[in-house]
Order: C-alpha cells, then structure tokens, then sequence
C-alpha cells in the first residue's frame, strides 16, 4: 500500500509540475514537443497525439513512427514511460536533459523558447514550481474544507510525552510536558507541532518542563498499649517545573543519530477490540477498558504498560483498569510474548476527547487557512535544512525509501492528501535551488541576462547542464544509499 501511495503521489507532483512549464509555454506560443509522465527509456508505456483530426494511441513503443513527427507538430506528444523517477516537457528550442547544443545549431524559429523574450523564458521555467506550491495550498484547503482541522494543543496532552534518548541525555524524562522553549512560552492553545518546531529547529539553551514525581510521606504511629511504633508510608504524585540545560548540540546528535522521532504523545491504554486467542479476553476485559496498572503498580500510559507487560513475561499478573469509572482488578497468566492479545484505540480525538480542538471550515474560510498552513509548512521545511549542514548532514538525506516511509500502511485519504502536499512544497523548494539541471539553475541564468543584458552561450548552458545532472543523480544516488543502509540496519 506505501508503495502504491508512493507511485500515485509522485504521479500527481510529476504532472502538475511539468504541467506548470506546459500552459505558460503554450501561453507564449512554444511547441512542446513531449509531455511524459516517467521515462521512457528505450520504448514507452503508452504515447498518444492527436492529428488528423483524431487521437492516436501507441501501447509499449519503443519507435515513434515518422509520420507522428510530422504531423500538425504544433500539437503534443504525450506518453507514460516506465521508469517513475520524474518526468519531462519536452519545450522547443531549450537545452535541457532531453537535448544538447549541438541541437539548436539552426536559426531560432518563432515557436522556440530561446526565441521568447526574457521575461517570457522566466515564467515558462518558473511554472513547475509555481504550480507545485500552489497545488499544495489548494490541496490543503481542500483538506480543510472537506475533513476540518484536528489539533491537540501542548497542555492537553495529560500523560506528557515519551522522549527519544538524545533528549533524555540533554535531562528530559519520560512523562515531561514542555513548558517554554528558551523565551518561548507554551500557552493553552499553541499546537503540539509547533513545539516540536522549536525544540527541533531553534537549537535552544534551555527547556522548562513540568515533571511529575512521586514523593513518599512517612508517619509514625506510637502504639501505647504494644509499646511500639508502626511506619506508615505513604506515596503520592507531585509535580515540579525544572529547567534543564541544553547542551547546544542537540542539531548535531540528531544528525549523527538520524531518530525517526523526539517525542511522541504518551496515549491511555485502551483497548479497542481482541485478536484471536487473547489472553486479555479470556481474563474478561472488555472493550472500552482502559488499563492504569500492573500489579498495583501505576502505569497509565501505554508505552508504560507494555514495557511493563514485557517485564512479566509467562507470569501471573494483576491488570488494573477502569471500566465506566470503576476501578477493577483482573487476574491473569501473561504469555511468553509478553502481550495482552489486544487492539488498542489510536483515535486521538477518543483518547483525548476533551482536549481536542475540531474545527470546521467552509469553503470561504479554507482557503485563507490552507493558505496559512502552507506557507508555515514551507517555513519549517525550510528551516529545518539546517540540519544538512551538521558535521553527519550528508546522512540525513533519503530517497524514495524514506518517501515511501511516511505514508500509512492502510489506506487513508485524508493522509494521502496531506503527504502529497507537503511533498508538492518539497519538490517545489528543491527545484527552485541554483543548481544547473534543476529550474532553480535555469531561472539563475535568465535573471542574469535580464540584468547584465547579456545571453549565456548554448555552449555554456549545456557543459552546465551536464554539471547539474552529475551532481544531481550524485544526490540521488547517495540518499537512495543511505536508504538502503537504513534498511539493511533494521530502521524502516
């Protein structure tokens, strides 16, 4: 399924892309000659081109015929090939990775984008990029509108949070809500992504926690009539606000590690359906139980409770749990895996239904919001590239590996959606980069000649071509490499 969602993902960020480039270039009058989805080296999924007042269809090609060359050539050739590592528009008259110098070596006809005004050639090259990021606004406020926004602010998170062991080194412990980031305050209402924005991008030098501890109070009960004395001791929770130092050198342990996570939410335990067999079933918990402890004692998150579990592996435990505000006890045999043989809830709004904050948009007020987001996601993309730049950058980078990664086993609209997106502003940014071979080198090129009134040579806009294109599949090779490592060292 990742992998299905992968493939369509990148079809729609690979035709919207080369789409940009496709209208402003029919926009100034340019013959694009090709327009596919994929490459097709060698032979073609599908090539279709309409001439002769009809659509013509040629199913795994390897030879255009001539007489599709020829014909009504103002009209495009589109395809699918099969190699899925981008796409191309194949524009008249630009050097790019489909053509050489030696191609252009004829006087510049009307119909070529070297024969376009300057401030044509921009917005023709430009258009991938444009589209991209506009893509993904409208993809958000179509999220927006159709879903509504789930967003769980920081202090709701009752249970706190479970933190990587880069964090726990710095002084973190599990279970600690995040108070401040250096002179940023969190409020009622700020996003736990924002916070996590910060702590991951801002490098800070100190962090203010709220740490729960347990404190134990100890009385002495003098017995007149025995001539003793009885010790009672009491445990209770207590919470305390600690700063904790930071090292500075948290950007550089992430590099070095590569986590997939710094914190994740600290979820109740509740269980939300049996596998076959369960013990936990057997025992008479029912669905809706919600699990705070183990053998008397507490554990009221659920990394708790399965560590917990793990611990009494193939013995005789007592499960504490609630069932409608009535706090039980149930006896059972753990297996010798060390699991209860249960589903547990993943629904965040149920897991939290008072801390969740819904809301709903029409259509006018999606907009304005997928707007908003889109910009603070760019933002954040940006800024956290900051991390390249450490000592062990180069192993950050992923490729289709990783890409693939982030989309849900299952099936899920909503999340196919909101990746696709965040992708569409990736691909967006990573384009628009100085790099000859990306439109981020030809956009360089043409500011230079709208500014010096001087054309870089044919000549010079290949060699930089090729240059761009080495150092390009370089990239590719090496982030398709470090997924590969991952991969072979049991991290995806």
């Amino acid at each position: 399924m990742k992998l299905l969602a992968l493939l369509l993902s990148l079809s729609f960020l690979v035709i919207t892309h080369e789409f940009g480039h496709y209208c402003f270039a029919r926009l100034f009058k340019c013959r694009v000659r090709r327009f596919y989805l994929f490459f097709n080296w060698k032979f073609s999924i599908l090539k279709a081109k309409k001439f002769d007042g009809k659509w013509h269809f040629l199913w795994f090609n390897a030879t255009t015929p001539k007489e599709w060359e020829e014909k009504e050539p103002d009209n495009t050739l589109w395809g699918i090939g099969w190699i899925p590592l981008g796409g191309y528009c194949d524009i008249a008259g630009m050097i790019d990775e489909t053509k050489s110098a030696e191609d252009m070596e004829s006087e510049p006809q009307p119909w070529e984008y070297r024969s376009k005004k300057a401030w044509q050639r921009l917005c023709i090259i430009s258009g991938g990029v444009l589209v991209n990021f506009l893509s993904a606004l409208v993809i958000y406020a179509a999220i927006f509108a159709h879903w509504g926004q789930d967003e769980l602010p920081m202090r709701n998170a009752t249970l706190g949070y479970d933190y990587h062991q880069i964090l726990i080194d710095e002084g973190f412990k599990n279970g600690d809500m995040i108070l401040a980031i250096d002179n940023f305050k969190v409020s009622d209402t700020t996003a736990i992504e924002e916070v996590i924005n910060k702590l991951l991008l801002s490098n800070p030098k100190n962090v203010t926690v709220l740490r729960t501890q347990q404190l134990s109070d100890t009385f002495f009960v003098e017995n007149p009539t025995e001539n003793d004395t009885t010790v009672i001791v009491e445990n209770h929770d207590t919470s305390v606000i600690v700063d904790i130092a930071m090292s500075g050198k948290l950007l550089e342990k992430i590099g070095k590690e590569n986590p997939k996570y710094l914190m994740l939410l600290r979820t109740p335990f509740i269980v939300k359906d049996f596998v076959a067999g369960s013990v936990a079933e057997k025992a008479g918990i029912q669905i809706g139980d919600s699990v705070v402890s183990i053998n008397g004692e507490a554990t009221p998150s659920f990394s708790e409770i399965t560590e917990a579990l793990q611990d009494n592996a193939d013995k005789d435990i007592t499960v504490g749990l609630y069932r409608n505000d009535t706090l039980m006890q149930v006896p059972l045999h753990i297996g010798s895996n060390g699991k209860l043989g249960v589903q547990c809830e993943d629904d965040i709004a149920k897991l939290f239904p008072n801390g969740i904050n819904h809301i709903d948009y029409n259509i006018f007020q999606a907009i304005p919001a997928g707007i908003k987001y889109g910009c603070q996601t760019l933002v954040v993309y940006v800024s956290s590239l900051k991390i390249l730049f450490t000592k062990s950058g180069a192993s950050q980078l992923g490729g289709f590996g990783t890409i693939a990664s982030v989309f849900p086993k299952e099936w899920n609209w909503q999340r196919f959606w909101t990746m696709t997106a965040f992708l569409a502003i990736i691909l967006a940014f990573m384009n628009i980069i100085p790099i000859p071979g990306l439109d981020g080198g030809h956009i360089v090129f043409t500011l230079w000649e709208m500014i010096t009134r001087r054309k870089p040579s044919e000549k010079f806009l290949e060699r930089a071509q090729t240059v761009g294109m080495i150092l390009l599949f370089a990239l590719l090779i090496v982030a398709n490499g470090n997924d590969l490592l991952r991969w072979l060292s049991g991290k995806f």
